[in-house]
């Protein structure tokens, strides 16, 4: 079980076990509550699908224009929606043309024969409250009617009643207010005709009927009017008003009678026949037709077992991938523990693994380079500290046999080599410091100008013996915050470098000048210059482009390496270009 492979296929497996048992256990007891939720659900969009049809039907002559309304429903609700005449002409259909009908009708849609099943609360008359016909108020009369209403409203809230304004189906606006008591006042009865002068507070104007209501009413009367005629001569005219009409109930001061209830109802209906479409049949199709089937136990037991299968068929294939990788890296690993440091890791995969492999690589190849600059660097160091120790032992063994006598001449070439050891050590012991993060820096703030000047005279007496011209420019007076004393040691590198590669004749340059929020202290002289080639590693320690390493062609190779572990510490960069034999500029970037 430590095995990589086998606890990704062990892994893999349980998970598809329980991923399989704990499916088929919600399934099987959630099948009941889900067919019972979704009969709720149904019920309940088969209600609104028909209610929204009822209200297109309730203020539309025909049904010509449905087919947008009944594509948006069946959009919404995800049911297949169609619609047929009595007569079985089909009106509009959400499936594609030519798709058989379900096999029953869902609904009669009627809005003068409502259909109590899908709408409870449908009226005693079974008249969709929607369906107004001529009763409906133009918009203007209804823009006016209503800011009458407002008007009233908000009087009669001054005067500590409650109210509340609603706009019924004809645009008709209704107020109606309650006492402190929290008892609803019947409004009073308003004569016919507004009186001249009228309070803040009078309901007549919104009250009164309009032209079109008084045109709507005075129809409805006379249909009342003929049906009673038909059933009973002692049966004198029903006035009926809009109060009535709007609330559904008995003439002031009538009782309830059967037969005016009769012949008020089927005179509403004749009424608004011509205003509403004619009853149509609602078919609604099923989104689930198969619901509530129960799948066969052994459909279950092949599935589960074809899942496991393919579960670790695919774990088996994944887990080969992925550990194939990991083992090459143990082998890379183990060879470069036993010294191979070319050890390397092919790997054609993409992702994580390749990533682990690329940095791996990386790091194989980064250890082989400092291998490499390690074993050059001992021989260098070894190399340099051979020479002065091979004078100073060859002069002294001299001295002692009585061959050489110590006098001041010699005492002064010893003291020359024994100086050449203490400048490598330095040297060297500055890397390491660098190296190590633990380079000191006393930093302040230095005016550039003086410290150039500094060193061109420090190394001015050297320039004039070697025919050569050392200048400084200064560009800006640049400010900079730096240790006074490293910035002059690298400055002075530089020079060093310039004075030896620059033949009699030739021109060094100390310049430095602001660059955006750094400063540019650049070193430029006329000497051999450097190859394109080599420009990359005149940095390196122990580098020198005469490999030689003739002290009269070339120093100990760590001054320009402590130049950039200088600049570095300084938060900044050091670089270098040259065009050989015109001019070589070694530049420190450092932030001011």
């Amino acid at each position: 079980m430590r095995s990589l492979f086998v606890r990704l296929l062990t892994s893999s497996a349980v998970v598809a076990v329980c991923s399989i048992t704990a499916t088929a256990w919600l399934a099987a007891n959630s099948t009941s509550g889900a067919i019972q939720r979704e009969q709720g659900q149904t019920l309940a969009s088969d209600a609104q699908i028909n209610n929204s049809l009822l209200g297109y039907a309730s203020r539309h002559p025909d049904w010509s224009g449905v087919t947008a309304t009944v594509r948006d429903l069946a959009a919404r609700n995800g049911r297949r929606i169609a619609l047929t005449s009595e007569k079985g002409t089909l009106i509009a259909d959400s499936a594609t043309p030519g798709t058989p009908l379900p096999a029953r009708v869902s609904a009669v849609v009627d809005p003068l024969t409502v259909d109590v099943t899908l709408v409870p609360g449908a009226a005693g008359d079974r008249i969709d409250p929607r369906a107004v016909g001529p009763f409906l108020l133009s918009a203007r009369d209804s823009a006016r009617l209503v800011k009458a209403a407002g008007a009233y409203a908000a009087c009669a809230g001054r005067t500590g009643q409650t109210v509340k304004m609603t706009v019924s189906n004809t645009g008709r606006p209704v107020v109606t207010t309650t006492g402190k008591e929290d008892v609803p006042q019947e409004p009073r009865p308003m004569p016919s005709t507004a009186p001249t002068v009228m309070s803040p507070c009078d309901a007549t104007t919104f009250r009164t009927p309009t032209r079109t209501e008084k045109a709507a009413l005075k129809q409805l009367n006379l249909l009342v009017s003929r049906c009673l005629e038909g059933k009973s001569a002692e049966r004198g005219s029903v006035g009926l008003d809009l109060a009535w009409v709007s609330k559904d109930k008995q003439p002031q001061g009538a009782e309830p009678d059967q037969t005016i209830s009769s012949c008020i109802v089927t005179a509403r209906k004749e009424q608004l026949d011509p205003y509403v479409a004619p009853a149509a049949y609602l078919y609604i199709g099923s989104p689930t037709e198969a619901a509530g089937q129960r799948i066969p136990l052994p459909s279950i037991a092949g599935a589960a077992l074809l899942v496991l299968l393919l579960t670790v068929g695919v774990s088996v294939m994944a887990a080969r991938r992925l550990v194939r990788p990991v083992n090459a890296l143990t082998d890379a690993a183990r060879r470069m523990r036993d010294g191979d440091s070319s050890a390397r890791v092919m790997v054609r995969t993409t992702g994580e693994i390749s990533e682990l492999a690329t940095a791996f690589n990386e790091m194989s190849e980064h250890l082989q380079r400092m291998e490499e600059q390690r074993k050059a660097m001992v021989s260098d160091v070894s190399h340099e500290l051979r020479t002065p120790l091979s004078n100073l032992r060859g002069w002294l063994e001299a001295a002692q046999d009585g061959v050489a006598e110590l006098d001041p001449a010699l005492i002064a070439s010893l003291v020359e080599e024994i100086l050449l050891l203490q400048h490598i050590v330095d040297d060297l012991q500055e890397l390491a410091l660098a190296d190590a993060g633990k380079l000191r820096l006393h930093v302040e703030p230095v005016h550039l100008g003086d410290l150039l000047d500094q060193v061109a005279t420090a190394h001015r007496g050297r320039a004039e013996a070697a025919g050569l011209t050392l200048t400084t420019v200064i560009m800006d007076d640049p400010s900079l915050t730096a240790d006074p004393v490293r910035l002059r040691q690298a400055v002075g590198n530089l020079v060093t470098n310039s004075l030896r590669h620059t033949p009699r004749g030739g021109h060094i340059t100390l310049g430095a000048r602001q660059d955006g929020d750094q400063v540019v202290v650049e070193v430029t002289d006329t000497g051999v210059g450097i190859r394109a080639e080599h420009l990359p590693h005149v940095f390196d320690r122990f580098w020198r482009a005469e490999k030689s390493r003739n002290r009269r062609t070339g120093g100990s190779g760590l001054g320009l390496a402590i130049v950039r572990n200088l600049a570095e510490a300084h938060g900044g960069t050091a670089t270098a270009t040259s065009v050989p034999g015109v001019r070589t500029t070694f530049a420190l970037r450092l932030p001011s």
